[in-house]
């Protein structure tokens, strides 16, 4: 069954551009689905109105069952915390001014009602929360007391994977979370993305300029070009004859 499910839906800046035209794709509940193309093809507006930040007039978005209507803030409520984000700027996700584990906390501090799985919130304290999702992200208990300064970009990155799991939300959006890396970090993160979907079957929607990195860590593909889908198929048939010349372009100026 679709966990996601979003039809025929166009953002359009004026009348004669459109940042997504008419695009349709269905999300399985623990897919892992990489959606990839160029600057400009219309990637990020798409995960931003998948988070409630861009409205939309023109298409259906479907949740769980439930049809996502952008002005309906009781909804909005729980779709959002059913649905976490992954940016790719760390820094612009965490408070400079707060020590890392309050920054962890502020999604659970948000929703006091949620009671994840794999923590226990009547036993711990919010510092002790915090260190067991530090160490769900592969993160040490003593960098709970430093700042976002003290941290290098993986580590940041890595902060903000942990807050975004707090919730244990039904589906994760990364948004070229490893593009401001360096390349040996980008294949740590990416393995961590990969472990945690494997233990926790979560969805994770995964936004890339990069083919390389969504073949890594994804099993079904769709290809985004000038705000249209033009490509969508299993990871299995990646070099099959029939794949859309966009598609091929994208695989011939990567290096596999």
């Amino acid at each position: 069954m679709s966990q996601l499910i979003i039809e025929n839906l166009s953002i359009r800046y004026s009348k004669e551009v459109k940042a997504l035209d008419n695009v349709s794709l269905a999300v399985n509940k623990g897919e892992c689905v990489g959606i990839v193309g160029e600057s400009g093809s219309g990637k990020s507006t798409l995960a931003k109105v998948l988070l409630g930040l861009q409205p939309y007039k023109e298409g259906h978005i479907t949740f769980n069952g439930n049809q996502i209507v952008p002005k309906k803030k009781d909804a909005l409520r729980e779709y959002r915390r059913q649905v976490q984000m992954v940016f790719q700027d760390a820094n612009s996700t965490l408070n400079p001014k707060l020590p890392i584990w309050k920054s962890i906390m502020e999604p659970l501090d948000n929703f006091k009602e949620v009671e994840p799985s794999f923590l226990n919130r009547e036993e711990a304290s919010r510092k002790e929360l915090a260190a067991t999702l530090l160490e769900m992200v592969g993160l040490d208990a003593h960098l709970l007391e430093r700042y976002p300064g003290e941290l290098s970009g993986g580590q940041k990155q890595r902060v903000s994977i942990a807050r975004a799991l707090s919730l244990e939300p039904g589906l994760l959006i990364c948004d070229e979370p490893t593009a401001s890396l360096d390349v040996t970090i980008q294949k740590q993160i990416l393995e961590l993305l990969k472990d945690l979907q494997e233990k926790t079957e979560m969805t994770i929607l995964f936004i890339s300029h990069d083919i390389r990195a969504v073949t890594f860590l994804c099993n079904q593909i769709i290809v985004l070009k000038d705000g249209q889908v033009v490509d969508q198929f299993p990871l299995k048939d990646l070099y099959q004859d029939n794949r859309h010349p966009y598609t091929k372009a994208l695989i011939k100026a990567a290096t596999f």
